[in-house]
């Protein structure tokens, strides 16, 4: 099936447009948390925690894996109505929403005002807005109208340069020039006017399969994620996510029985040269294993030298491909008719 032809055909949205200008959006994010004005003493912070859903999660996800060890104190990500019990006037409660009308996020932010929590918000607008407004509350505004799911740069990078800004970390302005310039190559290697197309590619190999993502838990567990959630949204496929070594210790049995349905999964390995090396073992040890009963592995290595530039480079290829495969599969990758269906009967019993 040619994807060029089905484009206009199925991407009504134009979602297209919006995943192929990701290179402008990651510098429009960075020039919004350089003007953002904000300041917090890090001596006066015991933890942080971002509150978010979904795509607005993510990025506090990629936040704490880019930081990585750099980041002296505990940060978590939060997906649910509730806080944690340890949420005082020492944690940083970042409440991530971009629509702004996240009902798990607004429960989060009323929560960390009665715990009486230091609060930054990022949003469109919305109530969270409106809320943050109210109470003096910084709010990091972003452009709306788009899928959340489309602004991952926007959800990520403001509150990155907001944090090392402020000391939490060291400045990341090398690692933001040597990404952007990664995925302005990628943007051009991934259209579909491209006669060599890694993603285009590597959907064709997935039409009729259920994906498995497995990755290091050392930086890639988030990129992991980001290609579940978006093939699950745009390509409209269940896929699973894991990582090493954790898989080791339980999920690589459950790849004893059921041998009828394996030959519906594709295995992908999404690999970091900086991984940890015993998980590089692990890794080729199950690669060995998985073999034997599943389909061959696929592996996509990081590109780039640091840590946001090979972060994104997987990234955005996961977006790419879950974008193709919703085109191959006939389908816009854009309206996500459950989602809305369930939050349309949420509003029922408000």
């Amino acid at each position: 099936m040619d994807a060029y032809i089905n484009i206009p055909v199925f991407d009504r949205h134009i979602m297209l447009k919006l995943l192929t200008s990701f290179p402008d959006q990651l510098q429009h994010a960075r020039q919004i948390g350089n003007d953002f004005k904000f300041h917090i003493d890090p001596s006066k912070i015991k933890t942080i925690v971002f509150a978010g859903m979904g795509g607005s999660a993510i990025g506090g996800d990629l936040v704490i894996s880019q930081l990585g060890d750099q980041f002296t104190k505990p940060a978590s990500v939060i997906r649910n109505y509730s806080l944690p019990g340890f949420v005082d006037s020492a944690t940083l409660v970042i409440i991530s929403s971009y629509s702004g009308n996240t009902e798990e996020s607004i429960s989060c932010l009323e929560q960390a005002k009665a715990k009486k929590a230091q609060i930054l918000c990022i949003t469109s607008g919305g109530e969270i807005a409106a809320k943050a407004n109210a109470s003096g509350f910084p709010v990091i505004t972003i452009p709306g109208g788009a899928p959340p799911r489309t602004a991952l740069a926007y959800l990520s990078v403001p509150i990155l340069i907001v944090l090392t800004k402020n000391g939490f970390a060291a400045d990341i302005s090398f690692e933001l020039n040597e990404t952007e310039l990664l995925l302005q190559h990628k943007a051009v290697d991934y259209s579909p006017d491209s006669q060599n197309n890694p993603a285009l590619d590597l959907a064709k190999k997935l039409i009729g399969k259920i994906p498995i993502l497995y990755s290091s838990a050392d930086l890639l567990g988030v990129v992991g994620l980001r290609w579940k959630g978006q093939l699950s949204e745009n390509a409209k496929v269940l896929a699973f996510h894991n990582v090493f070594p954790e898989l080791n210790h339980n999920e690589i049995v459950g790849w004893e029985k059921l041998n009828h349905l394996f030959e519906n999964f594709q295995i992908i390995y999404l690999r970091d040269l900086a991984d940890h090396s015993r998980n590089q073992i692990r890794m080729d040890v199950t690669k060995k294993i998985l073999e034997q009963v599943a389909p061959p592995i696929i592996q996509l290595f990081t590109e780039g030298h640091s840590r946001l530039a090979r972060l994104f480079s997987l990234i955005y290829l996961g977006d790419m491909v879950s974008y193709y495969l919703a085109i191959l599969n006939g389908i816009d990758p854009t309206p996500i008719e459950k989602i809305q269906f369930l939050k349309d009967q949420l509003q029922l019993v408000n």
